[in-house]
């Protein structure tokens, strides 16, 4: 399923989507020490979680608000990185068509780069989004199962739930995700435009 955030805004006139990389290739151009600047989309808490080090974490709702004002700090070469590639590529339409034309986005995302065996850096580790959906979302259906044996029309909550989640395959969105995103839990450090357009004003990483 894919989480929440993972769901990426469509836009009128959208560019056509980035040409992406993968994993190997990405740790094998980082490797040099002079590889391509990593722009990780992801929330401040999916970054904490794990992320490619010496990346930047700009989430995707502040690229898009500013995306003109980074631009300004990005050179060519830029990589963009999610959970699995879908709001990477959002947020390389978002900057193609504020002029940044030399950009990828990594293929698979995160998890991709992890199941390759690449480095990651943990600041504090969470269960990533999707895990939570199927937790919150078994509960519920379980304990709507159980309880309409007494209480025979809980058996809808179930039927509900079900149906929730048949349109988040079909629709690419997860509203309960969404939800969860926004607990303190999920949301991790606050992330200003100024603290970003500070680092990527400086040395690469």
């Amino acid at each position: 399923m894919t989480t929440p955030t993972d769901v990426a805004a469509t836009t009128h006139s959208t560019p056509a989507a980035p040409a992406t990389l993968d994993a190997v290739t990405l740790q094998r151009l980082l490797a040099t020490g002079d590889g391509p600047r990593v722009i990780d989309v992801r929330t401040p808490g999916e970054f904490e979680s794990a992320h490619i080090p010496g990346s930047h974490n700009v989430p995707l709702d502040l690229l898009r608000e500013h995306r003109h004002e980074l631009r300004k700090h990005l050179d060519d070469g830029v990589v963009l990185v999610c959970l699995s590639g879908q709001r990477a590529t959002s947020a390389g339409q978002a900057l193609v068509a504020a002029g940044l034309a030399d950009l990828r986005v990594l293929h698979g995302g995160i998890a991709a780069w992890q199941a390759a065996g690449a480095p990651v850096r943990t600041v504090r580790s969470r269960w990533a989004l999707e895990r939570q959906v199927r937790l919150v979302a078994g509960t519920i259906v379980l304990a709507a199962v159980l309880a309409s044996t007494i209480v025979e029309p809980v058996k809808w909550v179930a039927a509900a739930i079900g149906a929730g989640l048949t349109f988040a395959a079909l629709s690419n969105t997860c509203a309960m995700g969404m939800l969860l995103a926004r607990l303190p839990y999920n949301r991790g450090s606050r992330v200003s435009i100024d603290a970003i357009v500070a680092a990527l004003a400086g040395p690469r990483r």
